[in-house]
């Protein structure tokens, strides 16, 4: 029994009428593959908007609200499962650089000056660490951890707790 291919299945060619089926013309094969490309685009046009309106929900919400006690919580999790790990130090929080006033690059070059360029949140949990965290004996880093295209895309707080150097 012969088979022809159209798309992604595989027809039987002599399935009721035992005469092979007829063979598409180049012209339905591509118009097929149109449809397909058209249908992938508008998928991947859903998925960028989709992306889009929850970075600007993130964004709204950085800029507009406060640290919560979820997220308190969340840090206080992420901590105490690296102290459980045997680790001296954790990844606590991240956000876009370009919610930075520079876009991340005082943090990228390690300029004593970066906690200048933190806005929000990000600046609301810097405030707290020097308050309450720091003199407990806290260190914060703060680092770019992806470079998408070559340029800085997330900052990451990293929360340090081990002992100081003699």
């Amino acid at each position: 029994m012969s088979e022809q291919f159209v798309g992604d299945k595989a027809m039987s060619a002599e399935k009721d009428t035992g005469q092979p089926a007829a063979i598409p013309t180049a012209a339905d094969l591509r118009k097929n593959l149109l449809e397909k490309q058209l249908a992938a685009m508008e998928r991947d046009d859903k998925i960028r908007d989709r992306e889009r309106e929850e970075r600007a929900k993130f964004a709204d919400e950085f800029f507009k609200d406060h640290v919560g006690e979820a997220e308190r919580a969340i840090i206080r999790k992420v901590v105490m499962r690296a102290v459980a790990d045997g680790k001296m130090e954790a990844l606590v929080y991240t956000f876009p650089s370009d919610f930075c006033t520079d876009n991340g690059r005082a943090i990228n070059n390690a300029d004593p000056q970066w906690p200048e360029t933190l806005q929000g949140k990000a600046k609301e949990l810097y405030d707290r660490f020097k308050a309450a965290a720091q003199p407990q004996g806290y260190k914060l880093k703060a680092m770019v951890v992806t470079f998408p295209g070559g340029i800085p895309g997330d900052i990451g707080f990293f929360l340090n707790w081990e002992a100081p150097i003699a």
